[in-house]
């Protein structure tokens, strides 16, 4: 039975009810990733993809005081208007902005409780928080990380975003037992670049693969999700030795300027952005594409089992 402050789109309804494959999309990534109105023309080109790939995007977000799985074209465009805005929601939020009938973008842990709840097992999105660094002071660590622990969702990422410390991420991921699997590839992604240093826990080169895995874990009774790494395309990655001087200047501004929190990422994005000139920007939008991609073919390969 669904959750009754659930509203889902018609096509995503159907499609659940006779098993078509559904991939959950987040919504942060349109209030608070881009501008204005090239995050509308974003979010409708993943879904596009979704669709191209055999299954049915449903982007996540909450709006007059529902959660709404699957966006129409209104509901798209009153997001994407919104921008920086929209009140960023991860899970402590949810329940405070729908009592409020206010607007709010999902980042990946809300993303994954709603998808969770409308019985979603596969989400796409771009890259997932972490461990920020210099935690071992701030304790500045993505809820995301918690939740990929407790929710039985898979989510389809460029690996961790590059602002982060990738290792402690991958502590933290290994203590509470999420398994992180690289697509076609042994080292975890950073989101702009296709490399980190760091190994993912196992190599899957094939959705029909993935696909496999995933349903043995929750047969199992194996709760949590597992984070699958998807590497950006060759063409569009940023040489990780100038991203990462990109990035050491970006987080010695948002220390000067006390910027933390909630605000610290779409801070550093931002500024990446500016400081690459827009080519970080491009990057983002191609690795999201990809991810869709991906998503759609395991939630093709899941629901044909």
């Amino acid at each position: 039975m669904l959750n009754m402050h659930l509203d889902l789109l018609p096509e995503v309804a159907d499609a659940l009810a006779i098993g078509r494959p559904v991939v959950a999309l987040e919504s942060t990534i349109i209030s608070h990733g881009m501008p204005y109105p090239q995050n509308v023309e974003t979010a409708r080109r993943v879904e596009l993809v979704v669709r191209d790939n055999g299954a049915v995007p449903a982007t996540i977000a909450i709006m007059g005081g529902r959660l709404k799985v699957g966006l129409d074209t209104a509901e798209l465009e009153a997001l994407g208007q919104g921008g920086a805005a929209v009140i960023k929601c991860s899970r402590r939020d949810i329940p405070f902005v729908l009592a409020s009938g206010g607007m709010g973008a999902t980042t990946v842990a809300s993303t994954m409780i709603v998808a969770a709840m409308a019985g979603i097992r596969v989400f796409a999105t771009g890259g997932i928080g972490g461990v920020h660094r210099g935690a071992q002071e701030s304790f500045d660590i993505s809820a995301d990380l918690q939740e990929l622990a407790r929710t039985e969702v898979a989510v389809v990422c460029a690996g961790a975003k590059s602002i982060l410390d990738i290792g402690l991420t991958l502590e933290y991921l290994e203590t509470q037992g999420v398994p992180v699997i690289g697509y076609g590839c042994e080292e975890l992604p950073a989101f702009y670049t296709r490399e980190s240093g760091f190994k993912v826990d196992y190599r899957l080169d094939s959705a029909e693969e993935i696909a496999k895995a995933l349903r043995l874990k929750w047969e199992l009774g194996l709760s949590g999700g597992v984070v699958v790494a998807n590497p950006i395309p060759k063409p569009y990655a940023m040489p990780k030795a100038d991203i990462d001087d990109v990035i050491h200047q970006a987080l010695q501004e948002a220390e000067e300027q006390g910027i933390k929190g909630k605000a610290a990422t779409p801070f550093l994005l931002a500024r990446v952005c500016e400081l690459t000139g827009g080519e970080s920007l491009a990057s983002n939008i191609r690795l999201v594409l990809n991810n869709a991609e991906l998503g759609a073919r395991i939630a093709v390969a899941m629901a044909a089992a």
